[in-house]
């Protein structure tokens, strides 16, 4: 296992569950993660949208997504770091939701598409969240558990084979956390949920087993370290009854 430092982020080369035995209780607030979901996927097809003569190749050489796999790796560390934490965010998809610990049901509208379906152009990604809303938990009122009009894909533009937009994990680790709170991501790939932690001003520890993606993340994170931090960046203030009851009759 192999860790680094930079700055406000810790990232772990390695096996997620030999890191998650050793973590100290109460060392994470939250939870964001986007995890191999078990349905045999291969990677991206296609081409690099930023070189459209390059062939896409981006794929786990170490890990294959199959059933077999989810049940005995992928769901055991979800469910520890589910308990590791007071609330997580798990993006999921939608064959595996039943599979998933009890939560609440969330996600994001993508109109644009974010991946194909028996059904055509997948256009909504689940999310499943556990524990207790930061905001609620303090008196800060509620928000929406979803998202609609996610624009754009960055994530055609990233070197792994199913990386998440920016704008998404950047919404989401805003939604379970607060300013200055440590986000725990065990399944960190190309390092999404860490540049949307160091863009919001959140504390990030992440994982990834596979070296390459791990270098890519650091990459990433490193890149982002560099750049100024994002103002507007928190989930919209809670609507006040009088606001409610107006939405309502219009």
């Amino acid at each position: 296992m192999h860790v680094e430092t930079l700055g406000p982020c810790t990232l772990v080369q390695g096996d997620c569950m030999e890191y998650m035995h050793g973590m100290a209780d109460g060392c994470v607030d939250a939870v964001v993660t986007d995890p191999p979901y078990g349905v045999n996927f291969t990677g991206k097809a296609g081409h690099y949208r930023n070189n459209p003569n390059a062939r896409r190749t981006d794929t786990y050489s170490m890990y294959e997504d199959t059933e077999e796999n989810w049940i005995a790796i992928i769901l055991p560390a979800i469910e520890m770091a589910i308990s590791l934490a007071d609330c997580a965010a798990i993006c999921m998809a939608e064959t595996r939701i039943f599979d998933m610990p009890k939560g609440n049901l969330g996600g994001f509208f993508m109109p644009n598409g974010c991946g194909r379906s028996a059904w055509g152009f997948q256009c909504f990604m689940h999310v499943v969240y556990y524990g207790r809303d930061p905001y609620m938990a303090r008196g800060l009122g509620s928000r929406p558990n979803g998202k609609y009009g996610v624009y754009g894909n960055d994530s055609n533009t990233i070197n792994h084979p199913c990386a998440k937009p920016l704008a998404v994990m950047r919404w989401l680790v805003a939604r379970v956390s607060l300013p200055g709170q440590t986000v725990f991501d065990p399944f960190m790939g190309s390092g999404t949920t860490g540049v949307a932690c160091v863009q919001t001003g959140r504390k990030f520890i992440g994982c990834e087993i596979d070296e390459h993606y791990f270098n890519v993340a650091k990459t990433r994170i490193e890149a982002a370290l560099m750049q100024p931090r994002l103002l507007d960046v928190e989930p919209p203030p809670p609507l006040r009854q009088g606001e409610l009851d107006a939405c309502h009759d219009a």
